[in-house]
């Protein structure tokens, strides 16, 4: 009797803007070498989005490109400039839809530490999950309408919004990567004056812990976990907080080991898709020059095959990310690779070059 082979993996390729149109590639290279090596097919679909697809398009973010993501298992999303883009109705910002539009409410957000590269602290290995789709951030936190307004000329409202299920999905998700872990996670917040909003958060938390009596649980103050992140990180494993507390701390976080071209991230939800996006910005003053640091980028894609290969049982895509990330951390050791954030002498094409080379050893 024989096995019938996975279903090839419909993976999406957006580029984003500026630096993604060389970091984006160089993540579908690997990907692809990868791939090829462990018998994974993957269908590559790639589409429109950012201010090429304004310009080709008329719109940020085209309805084909929408419709065309409801049929993928997965994507891979570069950077967003969306500072950038003229003021008008069809000039938005992209990543932020797709997060609410497929309800991918956890951001996950690695941070580790490799030798040579410039790290503040050796042994960091910690993973800040942040909650993607309420808390203060107002393009995001209402069915319509935005959750900031001005009243008068003096004064300005911003709402944050927390809800129980808000909460509870993300600390699951959380416990459920802690306990693939080292079994500890921290939750994060400040209820000592958010009593009711962080408070809700803090309930959430408590109540999951129970559900799982293998994984050990503390909480810290926000600004005291800031702190203790310069001064201790590897006291810490799988961290959970809330959406705003959780962008600036995963920030932080990059910046102990190498700075944002370091900063890999996930975003999942409830569902089987899964949404590549590595958390640092579309870096125009470099764009064009071939520097920009593609790891994050590379890495973030490496999670996407993980979870997919976990989450539908296909072990081809489990390896090939397992492979992916031997070939990186081969990669990061060599200076001559890397580049020149990471205390390195190349370049983006060195650096993927190096990742390529790794997975051929």
């Amino acid at each position: 009797m024989t096995m019938n082979a996975p279903a090839p993996l419909r993976i999406g390729i957006l580029n984003g803007d500026d630096i993604g149109h060389e970091i984006v590639p160089a993540a579908v290279e690997v990907s692809r070498a990868a791939a090829a090596l462990h018998g994974v097919a993957i269908h590559w679909q790639p589409l429109s989005i950012g201010r090429s697809a304004l310009d080709t398009h008329g719109h940020t973010l085209p309805p084909d490109t929408l419709a065309a993501l409801q049929t993928l298992d997965g994507w891979i999303l570069g950077p967003i400039g969306h500072r950038a883009y003229p003021k008008g109705p069809n000039a938005i910002n992209p990543h932020p839809i797709l997060r609410k539009q497929f309800n991918l409410f956890a951001n996950v957000r690695p941070t580790r530490s490799y030798p040579g590269i410039g790290c503040l602290h050796d042994g960091v290995d910690l993973v800040i999950v942040r909650e993607n789709n309420e808390g203060f951030q107002p393009d995001r936190n209402m069915v319509m309408g935005v959750g900031e307004f001005r009243p008068t000329d003096e004064v300005t409202l911003s709402v944050r919004v927390i809800t129980r299920t808000g909460s509870r999905r993300v600390a699951r998700a959380a416990f459920e990567l802690a306990r693939q872990r080292r079994q500890h996670l921290t939750y994060v917040h400040k209820d000592t004056v958010f009593k009711l909003g962080c408070g809700m958060f803090v309930e959430e938390c408590q109540k999951l812990a129970v559900e799982y009596p293998d994984v050990r649980v503390d909480d810290v103050i926000v600004d005291t976990f800031a702190m203790r992140l310069v001064r201790d990180p590897q006291t810490f494993d799988v961290v959970v907080t809330t959406n705003m507390f959780g962008d600036i701390l995963s920030d932080e976080a990059a910046g102990l080991v190498g700075g944002l071209g370091m900063a890999p991230g996930l975003c999942i939800g409830d569902g089987d898709v899964v949404m590549a996006q590595a958390t640092h910005g579309s870096a125009p003053d470099i764009a064009g020059q071939g520097i920009a640091n593609p790891y994050a980028m590379i890495d973030s894609t490496r999670m996407m095959f993980d979870w997919l290969g976990h989450a539908r049982g296909h072990a081809g895509a489990v390896r090939m990310a397992a492979a992916m990330s031997r070939a990186t951390t081969a990669a990061l050791a060599d200076p001559r690779s890397r580049t020149g954030d990471i205390r390195g002498s190349g370049n983006t094409a060195t650096m993927t070059q190096a990742v390529l080379r790794g997975l051929r050893a």
